[in-house]
This record gives C-alpha cells, structure tokens and sequence, in this order.
C-alpha cells in the first residue's frame, strides 16, 4: 500500500474516536498488553514521561518536549488528535513520523491487527512506540489519550507522571464528578515513580494524595504551591514568568492557561533534573521556541493580526472558561466568535459562559460527531447569544472576515476540529 492507502485503511479498519467518538472506546488494556508483547516491550528501551489530565495536557507536553530537546536530547512526542495531518502525532525533535515507517509499520502487522482488531488510538499507540525505539529516542513525552487508568499508554513505568488538573469532560465514559474522573486520572500514578499535580483541591486533590499511598513509595508535587507571578508585556502576544529560578522567563504560548502550564512544568523540571541535564538557558529556549521546535498548533494561535483572528482548541468547559476570560480582557471593537462543537459535549455549560456581546457565527466541522450548526444556534439563542449558523466552517469563517473591520477581533474555536478546517482553509491561503 501506498502511504495515502495506508492511512485511509487505518481510518476505516480501526475504531477512531476523533470521528466516532465513544464508540471507538475500549475499555481495558487487554489489547495493549498483547500489543506491547507484539512488538517487544518497545517503551522499556528508553525513558518516558507520562502527561494526563482534562486540560493543558497537550500544551504541557509539547512544553517539556521542547526543553528536553533545547537540553541536547534526542526527544520523542506523542500526542493527540492531530489536526491536518496523521503524522503530527508521533514526532522526533519536532520532525512527524516519516511516512516510510507507517507504511512498513501496517504492512509487517496488518494481520495481527485485523486478527486482533484494536482500537485506531491502540494501534498507533504501538507505532509510536515502536518508532521512539527504532529511532533510539534517549526521551519521550506520551500524552495520555482518554482517562489513564485504562489508556493504553499506561502500558509505560515512566520516570515521571503529570496530571494536569481536573475538569468535567468525557463524563459518558469517566465518570460525572469531579473526584470519579480524578480516579480515573490518577491511574497513570505508579509505585516509585515521582508525580506532579498541575492543579487540584479539596476532594480531588484527596484522591490524589489517597492513589499515591496506595501505590507505596513515590513523591508527590501539587505545582500551585510553586511561588512567582506572570504578567503580560504591554499587551503583547506572549507571556513573563518570574520565579525566583528563573526571573522573566517569555513563553511563546499565550493563552490564559499557560499561566498553570508553566507553573506545571517548571516543577515537573525540578524532579527531572535527578534524569537529566537540564540548564537554565535551555528552559528558556524551550518555552521561547516551543512553537519552532515541536510544530505546536491551536493554543491561542494567531494567525492574523487586522482584524485579529485566534484559533484555540479549547473544547470543555474546563477550557472555555479560560478562552471567555481571556477574549473579555482583549482590545478590540466589535468581538466575531466562529462557534462550534461536538455532540458528546457539555453544551448548555459552555454556551451559558459565551460573551453575550458578540456576533456569533455558528457553525460545524467536517466530522460525523459535528453538532448540527442549526441546532447549536437554536441552543445559543436561549442563552442570549446573536448570529446565523453555517454548515461549514468555511462560510462561517469567511463571514466573519468579511464583516469584520480592522480593530475587530475574531476567535475561532469552540473543538479542536473547528479549529483544523480553519487551519485547512489558512493552509489553502483562504
């Protein structure tokens, strides 16, 4: 098979959640073990760093991979969904998978697969770590896919875990509370191995604490006790971190929540330097040119600056809250939201927090789990929020442009699949 052959057979023969959603779920990890034994234990011949949580995974992970790569280190990645290319998921040093692997890679095990019949995030899974060690990676970041207790990436005894925070996403499968989905979480936490906690309180931050005794012998950081401010340079696209370890460190990323991100990371860094070898210059370099070194997207990316546009990938409430806040503090004359969603979301919580003084244009991705755009705007006007649906987001997109004026401001977001056919239409130079 060709490459294009190759990943339209994945797409077809494999469960995917990205389009499917819930049904594309298998819980358990018995097909991951079996993979695992497949392919010979591939994770065991380097060191690995395991990244979970509601919000913040992504960002988190790409930040770590950055410095690690910024210290001299040959850095694996993975991460998902991707948004315009399969290949964004599996990265070396910033660099996709080549497309030669993933098609000898199928073809050497396309008839224990269809034997077997994992899921599609199962079997990539297993690619990936087959190619961090065929590529003799001396790192990698594994990003947890749903959950963690029974992801198949827990098939990793990592040097360290990362739980980002907590927030109501995937209740269908993780549970409808805060502290049921915290347990879930906190299934990636292994006895021996340290782990950091980007955010937690009162219930969930005892699930928490309550997992890591279980487990036996490990440390536990909660990372909001790490001391310092950030502040934002005159309206600049970037951040400033002040720690006392590293005074006016500038993060690239810009979204509100890179605030918890960096506080995560650069205590995640404190334990990590026991592994590795980790300067100071490195740690700026890594948050300077996380963009540049990881191919990162979709993290309050700006893609134009008159009219601004920003597309972000926050997709739960959890997410949005962060987006609402930020997009309230911004500068501009009128405010364009490109609104869409997918149908297994908590909809009415994150329409009820939408900013009422804006011109919406409501709209849906090109995947079967795309909230009808009618249907959605029908649901917004009940919250008071104004404007026309479009059944692509390119009409939308191209509406709100051609309404919007020099000082306006549009926001593009709403789910990671809102945001890659907008990326699509930029890629096409529309």
């Amino acid at each position: 098979m060709t490459y294009d052959e190759t990943i339209e057979y994945l797409y077809n023969s494999a469960p995917m959640f990205q389009n499917t959603g819930s049904s594309a779920y298998k819980e358990g990890m018995e097909n991951s073990f079996l993979i695992d034994k497949r392919l010979n234990h591939p994770h065991t011949k380097y060191r690995t760093i395991h990244v979970g949580g509601t919000n913040g995974k992504g960002s988190t992970s790409h930040l770590l991979a950055s410095i690690l790569q910024e210290a001299g280190y040959k850095t694996g990645l993975y991460t998902s969904p991707h948004l315009l290319d399969f290949r964004e998921r599996i990265r070396i040093n910033g660099e996709m998978i080549s497309k030669e692997f993933v098609v000898d890679f199928v073809a050497a095990n396309k008839d224990f697969f269809e034997t077997l019949q994992p899921s599609f995030f199962e079997l990539t899974t297993g690619m990936a770590f087959a190619y961090f060690a065929e590529e003799k990676v001396d790192v990698a970041i594994i990003e947890v896919g749903l959950g963690g207790r029974l992801d198949c990436t827990n098939v990793i005894t990592p040097v360290l875990s990362i739980i980002t925070n907590i927030s109501l996403d995937h209740t269908n499968l993780l549970g409808n509370t805060p502290t049921a989905i915290a347990r879930e979480k906190a299934g990636i936490i292994k006895s021996g191995v340290p782990v950091v906690i980007g955010e937690a309180e009162g219930e969930v931050k005892d699930v928490f604490i309550e997992k890591r005794k279980t487990e036996g012998d490990g440390q536990i950081v909660f990372a909001q006790t790490i001391e310092g401010e950030i502040f934002n340079n005159d309206g600049a696209d970037y951040w400033k971190f002040n720690t006392p370890d590293y005074p006016e460190l500038i993060g690239e990323l810009g979204g509100y929540a890179q605030e918890k991100n960096a506080a995560t990371v650069l205590c995640a860094l404190e334990i990590l330097k026991k592994e590795f070898s980790i300067p100071s210059q490195t740690v700026y370099g890594g948050f300077g040119k996380v963009i540049g070194n990881t191919g990162l997207q979709g993290r309050w990316q700006i893609v134009q600056h008159s009219p601004k546009v920003v597309l972000d990938t926050g997709h739960n409430i959890g997410g949005i809250t962060y987006i609402v806040k930020q997009l309230l503090s911004a500068h501009y004359e009128k405010l364009h939201i490109v609104f869409g969603m997918v149908n297994d979301k908590d909809i009415s919580s994150v329409l009820k927090i939408l900013p009422q003084k804006a011109i919406y244009y409501f709209t849906q991705a090109n995947i079967p789990r795309a909230l009808d755009a009618r249907l959605l705007a029908e649901q917004a006007a009940t919250f008071g929020l104004k404007g026309d649906f479009f059944h692509s987001v390119e009409e939308a997109f191209l509406a709100a442009k051609d309404n919007a004026m020099e000082k306006d401001f549009i926001y593009v977001g709403g789910s990671t699949f809102i945001v890659a056919d907008a990326l699509l239409l930029l890629k096409k130079g529309i």
